[in-house]
């Protein structure tokens, strides 16, 4: 079929060994004569993957599995890093997936659903499997398997000044930022901010709307027992991804003992994340706030709630 023109191309990357510019399980879909939507490493390898398929180098009836950066002079070419190279699964799209696959995957999206896809590589059939949360991708010798997902959220219990600080840089990572809080003066400051989703009323019902949409992280950053904890008992009952909550291993010690007394399982406490945080010896608040993120990056990467930490302080929560 070479000299034809090309139809629309999904690629996956289906495999990073060593250094990468983006993780296994990510996307870009080639619409020749729009472009590029997504992408694999930010630079060359899109433009040397689109060139081999212009020149027809992949068969467009079933999976076609490629390789980037396999030796050093290749990879100084593309920009890769040192010492990694990626295997990416290139699939044409047909008239039928609409119906078979494209048109479920979006609703399940659509719904906030992490969906997980099966490719079979020898004729490039797609089965979709609804999850609770995202898996890492998958490469055998049959098939590849990944995950798609809607935006993680991260709702801020407080709207104070670390609050601030910590909806900054959570945005930069590309989750979508709500912010709750009782006191309508406090939360009056924050309207109108770019990216920022401003919710009023009690915690704790704010929590049980967003949680029903998926993917919710719940972080109590206050140090008012009558904000947080509310907040923190329908959390961690709910099938909120992580959980966590500001304080000191003294503060999480009178915070335990009161939960226990709402009637909370050990099991739901055994979810809390407090003090929220790697232990860092964080004191700013700026550098609280990177120590929280880098805890929920290590979850999101991880898919788990093992942490690296020596159970100590996140700091104190700044005035």
């Amino acid at each position: 079929m070479q000299g034809q023109r090309r139809g629309d191309i999904l690629a996956v990357i289906a495999a990073v060994h060593g250094s990468g510019p983006r993780p296994a399980g990510s996307i870009m879909l080639y619409v020749p004569g729009d472009g590029v939507f997504g992408s694999l490493s930010g630079g060359c390898v899109e433009d040397e993957l689109i060139a081999q398929i212009e020149r027809g180098e992949y068969d467009d009836s079933a999976a076609t599995l490629l390789e980037y950066g396999i030796s050093a002079a290749e990879n100084e070419r593309l920009g890769l890093p040192c010492g990694g190279y990626l295997r990416v699964v290139l699939r044409p799209l047909r008239a039928d997936d609409a119906q078979d696959w494209l048109g479920p995957l979006t609703d399940l999206l659509g719904r906030r659903r992490c969906v997980e896809l099966t490719l079979a590589l020898a004729d490039g059939a797609v089965t979709l499997r609804d999850l609770p949360r995202p898996t890492k991708a998958a490469l055998d010798d049959q098939r590849l398997v990944f995950s798609l997902g809607p935006r993680e959220r991260v709702l801020l219990v407080g709207a104070g000044h670390l609050s601030r600080v910590l909806a900054r840089f959570a945005l930069e990572l590309d989750y979508e930022v709500f912010v709750t809080d009782p006191r309508a003066e406090l939360l009056e400051e924050w309207r109108g901010q770019a990216g920022i989703h401003v919710r009023g009323g009690m915690p704790d019902d704010v929590v049980a709307a967003l949680v029903e949409e998926g993917q919710l992280h719940v972080l109590t950053l206050t140090h008012d027992p009558r904000i947080d904890d509310m907040a923190l008992m329908l959390a961690l009952e709910s099938s909120a991804s992580y959980v966590g909550a500001l304080g000191s291993v003294r503060t999480n010690r009178a915070r335990m003992q009161r939960l226990r007394a709402l009637g909370l399982s050990e099991e739901a406490l055994g979810r809390l994340h407090a003090p929220v945080g790697l232990d860092t010896g964080s004191k700013t608040p700026a550098e609280i706030a990177i120590s929280i993120l880098a805890e929920l990056v290590l979850f999101r990467r991880r898919g788990s709630t093992q942490r690296l930490r020596a159970g100590g302080d996140a700091g104190p929560a700044p005035p």
